[in-house]
């Protein structure tokens, strides 16, 4: 017998329930004289960047070493979880950002390089991480406090990592996991609704085409949507966000 291949969970996730968003790389000048966003990690997913427009980099942390990674309209980079990365403006930088498993990274699987001292007090971590809602100024000032305060742990961890010694990074790719421990069954109810259950759709419609059954055919459409919210405060830069099914929630502290 042929399983129904019709869609489940998300209605319509985009292409391997993957999230998007559009990212202007933030302008502001931190303690090094880098203009950029704030360094993190992801526990569980994949990120890449496509370049839209403008000039720039992104430096990553990973067990190979300190990478600073130029950016340029066309060219793509992607960070596999783990590895920390910083965004850095060199002029009108803008990206399209392409997110495995959509929904995970915002219920919290990026972790910010905040120092050793704030990532070992849950309390004191959410605080630090959390932005006012909105759009302006008392949100733009807590997400440069926020940025600065990821540069400030990531500065130490990039400066140890050149010098040969890995420990610092290790601790804190050790304290991320700490920080989204209890987060891990919201995560996987996640995962199952979306890209697990787009992957094994798939499987079930090469099923119906081998058993010669392309019934599910027959609710082919097409969809199309607009950003539904503009300049959000992200991570990295200012965030235009989809109001789409499981893609691209506004990031939000569990």
């Amino acid at each position: 017998m042929v399983s129904d291949p019709r869609p489940t969970g998300l209605p319509h996730p985009l292409p391997g329930a993957i999230g998007l968003s559009h990212l202007s790389a933030y302008d502001w000048e931190a303690a090094d004289g880098v203009c950029g966003g704030s360094p993190h990690l992801h526990l569980v997913c994949t990120e890449a960047y496509v370049v839209t427009g403008g000039r720039g980099a992104v430096q990553t942390l990973s067990p190979d070493g300190y990478r600073d990674i130029p950016l340029a309209a066309g060219s793509i980079a992607w960070f596999t979880p783990g590895t920390v990365h910083r965004m850095v403006q060199g002029g009108d930088l803008r990206i399209t950002v392409l997110m495995q498993n959509s929904g995970l990274p915002e219920a919290g699987d990026a972790v910010f390089t905040f120092p050793p001292e704030v990532l070992a007090d849950p309390d004191r971590y959410a605080a630090a991480a959390a932005l006012p809602p909105g759009t302006g100024p008392e949100t733009a000032a807590a997400a440069r406090r926020r940025r600065d305060l990821a540069v400030e742990g990531y500065l130490g961890l990039r400066e140890a990592l050149v010098a040969g010694d890995d420990k610092p990074y290790l601790e804190f790719q050790r304290a991320a996991a700490r920080i989204v421990r209890d987060k891990v069954p919201t995560w996987r109810k996640l995962w199952r609704e979306g890209a697990l259950a787009t992957a094994e759709r798939t499987g079930a419609q090469l099923d119906a085409l081998a058993a010669g059954e392309p019934g599910y055919l027959g609710e082919a459409t097409a969809h199309e949507a607009a950003p539904t919210r503009l300049g959000g405060f992200g991570m990295c830069g200012r965030r235009d966000e989809y109001a789409l099914p499981g893609t691209t929630l506004p990031h939000r502290q569990e």
